[in-house]
């Protein structure tokens, strides 16, 4: 179990305060109903550039269903989501694609049989014409790939191994440099440490934290709070389809976020009062 300690990557603070008061998104109301069931209820939520901002909740607290409004795969019932400075209502997952939205799901979808260069560049092929003949520009492509890596600190070296040949956080990296071959601005992350060993998952965090070192926002979600600690500015604790607290990870503790998870905290009950 990871201990918690000083945050994988240290920021000089004026610098950090300044990149992170540039507000990426903003979610005002947004609620979700499916039929009689309501899984988001009014939530309201800024998401600033170069932080790392984490979801916390038990299963079916809200959380997933909020991240896929963000993402496209859901259109809110009520509310506004304002990116960029612009009013969007996303219908499908490549308009919230092009708003520069990407997220890694827990199971990356990456095709191993291909190298890292072919899936990061997967239906964005480069390409020149010979003659009015389609060429891919492989070389380009590496190229490309080397220096994501290389920006990520991602020690791979050969862009044309296979995908199926590396660990479980160089898979991780292969995905976050196909976010940000696509202009990712926003990349949600979905419990990206679940099932990996200690190793793997101080990469993992590394990468992370490097995602938000590029001035990325990183909505993360993970039932690990260890993972949580390492790398959050702040968190968001979600229970029963509502955003009930939000903490800055260094005016808070695990004791409190679980307790808030749980509702065993006095401000999660307050809440379940004025619910009710």
């Amino acid at each position: 179990m990871l201990k918690r300690g000083k945050p994988v990557y240290s920021f000089i603070a004026s610098i950090r305060e300044t990149v992170m008061g540039d507000v990426l998104v903003k979610a005002t109301n947004i609620t979700k109903r499916f039929g009689a069931l309501t899984a988001l209820n009014g939530v309201n939520m800024e998401i600033n550039r170069g932080e790392v901002l984490a979801l916390l909740g038990d299963n079916g607290a809200g959380k997933s269903t909020f991240t896929k409004v963000l993402s496209g795969a859901y259109s809110a019932t009520e509310g506004e989501l304002v990116v960029s400075g612009k009013s969007v209502r996303f219908s499908s997952p490549k308009e919230a694609s092009d708003c520069g939205i990407a997220t890694i799901y827990q199971e990356l979808a990456l095709a191993e049989n291909l190298s890292i260069a072919e899936n990061v560049f997967l239906g964005r092929e480069l390409k020149r014409q010979v003659l009015g003949i389609p060429f891919l520009r492989m070389q380009a492509m590496r190229e490309r790939v080397q220096q994501l890596l290389a920006e990520l600190d991602a020690h791979i070296s050969d862009a044309e191994a296979p995908v199926g040949s590396l660990s479980g956080g160089q898979r991780q990296a292969v995905a976050i440099c196909r976010a940000l071959n696509l202009n990712a601005q926003l990349v949600i992350m979905d419990e990206p440490t679940a099932a990996l060993a200690v190793a793997e998952t101080r990469k993992v965090l590394s990468l992370t934290r490097r995602l938000a070192e590029r001035n990325c926002g990183v909505v993360l979600i993970s039932h690990n709070i260890s993972d949580v600690f390492e790398v959050a500015d702040r968190m968001v604790v979600f229970r029963r389809g509502r955003k009930i607290a939000e903490r800055r990870r260094e005016e808070t503790s695990p004791d409190e976020i679980v307790s808030l998870i749980t509702g065993a905290h006095p401000d999660a009950r307050a809440f379940e009062q004025r619910r009710d």
